[in-house]
C-alpha cells in the first residue's frame, strides 16, 4: 500500500486500546485525561466514595449535578474506591494490572502512604506509566505545599504580567496554571508511551504546575536573566512588538498586530497614514516600542472614524492581522469555530444535551468524534468495570 493510500484511510483514534487509571480531580488532571479520552484512551475515574471528584461540588447545578464537572469529565467512566480498604485496594490493583497509565494529582506522598510507591509499582507492573501532577513537583522545598491555579499564577509571574500598569494584579481569565500543566502532562505521558514502545518499560512522570508557568514566561524571563530588566504589566500591549495591542475604534475595541515592518507599512496603508511610516520615531520595531504611547494615540485618532467591523474588513483585505474582541457568545457562534467542530454536543444523563468545547487536535484519516458519552455519575460504571476486570 502506498503512503497516500494509508493517509486517506479512516483510522481508529491514536490511543484506542490504552487504559488510564485516573485518580485526578478538579481541573489540571481531569483536563489532561479528557484530552487522552479525545485521543481514544479508555479513562476510568477512580473516585472516593464520599463525594468523588471535588469539582462535583462546583456550581452551576442541576438536580445536584455540576455542569463544571460534566464539561471536563465527559467520555470517561467512574468507579468509587476507598484505597484505605483492603477489598477496594484489590479492585484497584486489578485495574493497575490492565492499565497503561496511572495518573494522579494528589499532594506528593499521598499514594506512597497508601502503599503505591513507584519503586513497588514498577516491580509489579513493569509497563505501567505513572504520572503525577502537583503544584510544585516531587522535589524542592515546596513539594508538600498545596496549590491551586491562582497560587501558581501568582508565584509563576503570570499575574505580574497581566493587567494594566499601576492597577491591582489580575488573574488570567482562564485557569492557565491548570490548563497549561494539564497539556504538559499529556505531552509527557505520550512521550513515556513512545519510550515504552522502544522497549524501555514504564516511567515515572513528575509535572509541577509552577514549572509549567515558568516555562511559559517567554522572553520576559530571558530578558531578566540576560539584562536584569523586569517586564511589568502592559495591558494588551506586547513588550517587544508595536503596534501589537487593543485599540479603540468608533464603536468598540479591536486588536491590530503589526508584527513586523512590512505589516506596519500595510497597516498604515489601510489607515491612509503613510506619514507614520515616514516618521523617524516609527522607522523600526525597536523605535516603535520606544514611542508606543505616541503611536497608539496616532492610530486611535484614525481608527475613531470607522467601526470595528469596518476596520477589520479593511485590514483583512490587506492581509494585516486584526480581529474584534469577542465575548464567549460570539466565539460559540463564530463560523470558523463551527467549521472546525470546536463546539460539540454531549448527551448528559442529568443535563440532557450539553454543548461544550471540542477537540482541537485534527489528524489525517481520523474524523472528529461525533457522539460523546456524558460525564459519569459517581460510581456509575462499577458493575461494567468489575466485569471487565474479571475477564482474562
Amino acid at each position: 500500500m502506498n503512503e497516500s493510500s494509508k493517509t486517506d484511510k479512516t483510522l481508529g483514534r491514536p490511543l484506542e486500546g490504552l487504559v488510564v487509571a485516573d485518580l485526578t480531580r478538579i481541573l489540571a488532571g481531569p483536563f489532561a485525561t479528557l484530552n487522552l479520552a479525545h485521543l481514544g484512551a479508555k479513562v476510568i475515574k477512580v473516585e472516593t466514595p464520599h463525594g468523588g471528584d471535588d469539582s462535583r461540588s462546583f456550581p452551576p447545578f442541576k438536580d445536584d449535578s455540576s455542569l463544571y464537572y460534566s464539561s471536563i469529565n465527559y467520555d470517561k467512566y467512574s468507579i468509587a474506591l476507598d484505597l484505605k480498604k483492603q477489598d477496594d485496594k484489590k479492585i484497584f490493583e486489578k485495574l493497575l494490572a490492565k492499565s497503561d497509565f496511572l495518573v494522579e494529582n494528589y499532594r506528593p506522598g499521598t499514594l506512597e502512604r497508601l502503599g503505591y510507591a513507584w519503586d513497588d509499582l514498577k516491580q509489579k507492573y513493569p509497563q505501567l506509566i505513572y504520572g503525577s501532577l502537583s503544584g510544585f513537583g516531587l522535589t524542592g522545598p515546596m513539594a508538600a505545599m498545596p496549590a491551586y491555579d491562582l497560587v501558581v499564577q501568582a508565584l509563576g509571574g503570570v499575574m505580574s504580567l497581566t493587567g494594566h500598569p499601576g492597577q491591582p494584579p489580575v488573574r488570567v481569565g482562564v485557569s492557565i496554571g491548570d490548563l497549561a500543566s494539564g497539556l504538559y502532562f499529556v505531552i509527557a505521558l505520550q512521550a513515556a508511551l513512545v519510550r515504552r514502545m522502544q522497549g524501555h518499560g514504564g516511567s515515572r512522570i513528575d509535572i509541577a504546575m509552577l514549572d509549567c508557568q515558568v516555562a511559559m514566561l517567554e522572553g520576559s524571563l530571558t530578558n531578566y536573566l540576560s539584562t536584569g530588566a523586569i517586564t511589568e504589566s502592559l495591558g494588551s500591549r506586547h513588550y517587544s512588538i508595536a503596534p501589537f495591542q487593543a485599540f479603540r475604534t468608533k464603536d468598540s475595541y479591536m486588536i491590530l498586530a503589526g508584527g513586523n515592518d512590512r505589516l506596519f507599512v500595510q497597516a498604515c496603508e489601510v489607515l491612509q497614514r503613510m506619514d507614520l511610516v515616514q516618521d523617524e520615531r516609527f522607522k523600526s520595531n525597536q523605535l516603535r516600542c520606544q514611542h508606543v504611547d505616541v503611536l497608539e494615540a496616532e492610530i486611535e485618532k484614525t481608527l475613531a472614524a470607522k467601526t470595528t467591523e469596518e476596520w477589520v474588513k479593511l485590514f483583512g483585505e490587506k492581509g494585516v492581522p486584526s480581529a474584534p474582541i469577542q465575548n464567549v457568545s460570539k466565539v460559540a457562534t463564530h463560523p470558523q469555530v463551527i467549521a472546525r467542530n470546536m463546539i460539540v454536543d454531549i448527551k448528559d444523563p442529568v443535563f440532557g444535551n450539553i454543548r461544550t468545547g471540542g477537540n482541537p487536535i485534527k489528524m489525517t484519516g481520523i474524523p472528529d468524534k461525533v457522539e460523546h458519552r456524558g460525564a459519569p455519575t459517581l460510581d456509575q460504571d462499577r458493575s461494567s468495570i468489575l466485569e471487565w476486570l474479571d475477564q482474562p
